[in-house]
């Protein structure tokens, strides 16, 4: 946490390969909480560049006080989904709303079709799976990055997995009788 504080820092005043060296360490854990919130590695590649290049034009944004850097970025990597998505849905005929999320799982259940039940989540319960199951947050820190109680953060998550049984329950009975 001190070294993301030297290089912030030092981002501030101009240094180039302090933002370098942020990007290296910070980029992998933002690309996989977008692959994992969106399902797509294009749309994970884009939102991971959108944050950075967010941080290159609003550096003094990040308050070290108040929390620390991974946490930040991937609050600026949630807004700039939600926005996405938001866009997204924006334009999409009336018609098409209901089949904009990601398809049912098919053949097995491995990890595409566990990847794309965790997509098709509402994205209040897949935010909690993501951070709490994929990404092994504590509740505390889900809740801190969530901006809600870990109640919240628990309840979301105890729906989030059930819907996940649901969506993936149909599939693991064909391999039963296998």
């Amino acid at each position: 946490m001190d070294a993301d504080r030297q290089l912030i820092a030092q981002f501030r005043q101009g240094d180039r390969e302090a933002f370098t060296a942020l990007y290296r360490t910070h980029h992998p854990a933002v690309f996989r909480h977008a692959l994992y919130m969106t399902g797509n590695r294009e749309r994970a590649a884009e939102i991971t560049q959108d944050v950075f290049v967010w941080l290159i034009h609003h550096p003094g944004d990040f308050d070290a006080e108040r929390g620390s850097l991974p946490a930040f970025l991937g609050g600026v990597a949630r807004n700039l989904l939600r926005r996405r998505q938001r866009d997204e849905r924006r334009w999409l005929p009336f018609d098409e709303w209901n089949s904009a999320a990601p398809d049912e799982p098919s053949d097995a259940v491995d990890v595409g079709a566990l990847q794309r039940a965790i997509a098709a989540l509402p994205e209040r319960y897949r935010e909690a799976v993501v951070l709490c199951d994929l990404e092994s947050k504590s509740y505390e820190e889900a809740a801190t990055l969530l901006g809600c109680p870990v109640g919240t953060v628990r309840s979301r998550l105890y729906r989030g997995r059930e819907l996940l049984t649901q969506r993936l329950r149909p599939r693991l009975k064909e391999l039963e009788k296998v």
